[in-house]
């Protein structure tokens, strides 16, 4: 069931009232109130995490008339909304502009990985967050996806809220601001293994280990749950609501035709698979795909490591020097070889396949990363990590195409016009599935809290 809403003028009047006409059923009528906006659009959100910072300069916002030493080396190409124009290494993108809204001056003040994560993520900050290692608690601030699921409930049988192709982690350190924190664990998301390579590539597919019956499943659960049934005073504690809960789903998952078919990539076609891609992160937007079309609400494609084995190197945090992995070394290199096709590729077949099937009408996509790039290329021929500037695309769910929000300067450093934080981002994802900033939902001590801290960027949508 979807969690308990709230007006925050419902809870204004109620701190008016005196404490005899505090009733049950005047508290019963202010908790159904919901803080609806508009019309909403969206049933779905697919939102795409490059972590470790996508540069606006080589991508969205070109710097031309910028000196040496900031300006891109990637040439120009026009989209087709007149006098938009991206990377020569987005070529597909560039052609599907008309259907998405650029928004160019996204800002905030951290040029660290965990803070800049949690604040993109839930639009909080936290001065106390560890760098450069801070473990998600109870005490975090609600991922997107997990707010969105506590809003909306479940459809069917797979869970609200799907983190692939593996959490934002270091080290098995999972980062602040990418579960459900203290909404507890009945909305956390459904994370895959860091799988290591079958076959020369991770595994993105849904199954039970080998030789793992559903009888064996079963079996286990018997036994957890007596070894659990020794220990409930922990059950009884705040920071442990919705485990039980939880588990029950997981169980309930693991054993779901709906969730094995969501997962087997081999029931697409061959054709299918070549459009989005063989490489792991494009395998993993044809999976998006697929996660949304079986009901999740919200997936999130964390674009992080290239590959996970011991020498892990994640492209878009690359601040130069050599990287050497298959003959490919250098920033300009990753870009130009691995990253923006791969990005270029399984966006666009994603895109297209949302609109070819009507999913695009109530599918909100997000693309964005932790923070931009620096203007000024280093000494190692990269560019490192910049919070006051980046880009951010969104499509679907009502979104106007073809939309360019706000303005950087021309060397693509600071916000010039309009500038947008991390919680007017989140804002925005949360109006077009018609929930307004204010409205409220509890944490696990029952105390309420607006979503939002921000305003939607309303003129985006049509």
């Amino acid at each position: 069931m979807p969690a308990t809403l709230y007006r925050r003028e419902a809870l204004i009047g109620l701190g008016q009232l005196t404490l005899g006409s505090l009733t049950l059923p005047s508290l019963l009528r202010a908790e159904r109130a919901v803080a609806a906006v508009g019309n909403p659009r969206a049933r779905s959100c697919i939102l795409v995490f490059l972590w470790g910072g996508p540069p606006q300069q080589d991508m969205f916002d070109l710097n031309l008339s910028a000196p040496d030493g900031i300006r891109t080396k990637f040439k120009p190409i026009s989209t087709n909304v007149p006098g938009v124009q991206f990377s020569e290494h987005l070529p597909m993108l560039a052609q599907q502009m008309d259907t998405m809204a650029l928004i160019r001056s996204v800002t905030h003040k951290s040029d660290n990985h965990e803070p800049s994560v949690y604040h993109m993520l839930t639009g909080y900050t936290d001065n106390a967050l560890v760098v450069p290692r801070n473990q998600r608690k109870r005490t975090s601030a609600p991922h997107v996806g997990a707010v969105l699921g506590c809003l909306t409930g479940a459809r069917g049988e797979l869970p609200q809220f799907v983190n692939i192709p593996r959490p934002i982690q270091h080290d098995g350190v999972k980062y602040a601001g990418t579960h459900a924190g203290w909404l507890g664990a009945r909305h956390d998301p459904l994370e895959l293994p860091d799988t290591p390579l079958v076959e020369g590539k991770p595994r993105l597919d849904f199954d039970f280990p080998q030789g793992v019956s559903s009888a064996r499943v079963a079996q286990r659960r018997g036994l957890l749950s007596m070894i659990e049934s020794t220990d409930r005073q922990l059950q009884r504690r705040p920071e442990a609501f919705g485990l039980e809960a939880a588990k029950e789903r997981a169980f309930n998952l693991i054993a779901a035709p709906e969730a094995k078919r969501a997962f087997n990539l081999d029931l697409e076609s061959a054709a299918t698979r070549e459009r989005y891609g063989r490489s792991h992160y494009c395998e993993a937007f044809l999976l998006a795909r697929r996660l949304v079309e079986a009901g999740v609400r919200l997936v999130t494609l964390n674009w992080m490591y290239f590959r996970p084995d011991a020498n892990p190197l994640n492209p878009w945090d690359n601040h130069g020097g050599t990287a050497a992995l298959g003959g490919v070394s250098g920033y300009d290199m990753l870009l130009k070889d691995y990253c923006l096709p791969s990005l270029d590729r399984g966006l666009s077949a994603l895109l297209t396949d949302l609109k070819q099937t009507g999913l695009l009408d109530e599918t909100l996509v997000v693309v964005m990363g932790e923070f931009g790039r620096t203007p000024k290329i280093n000494a190692a021929m990269g560019r490192d990590h910049w919070g006051a500037l980046q880009s951010v695309l969104m499509a679907g769910a009502g979104i106007r195409g073809g939309t360019v929000y706000g303005a950087s300067d021309s060397h693509s450093a600071y916000v010039k016009d309009d500038p947008v934080r991390p919680e007017d981002l989140l804002a925005t994802v949360y109006h077009s599935f018609g929930f307004a900033p204010e409205t409220m939902i509890r944490d696990l001590e029952g105390r309420p809290h607006p979503i939002s801290a921000g305003t939607p960027l309303t003129s985006l949508f049509g």
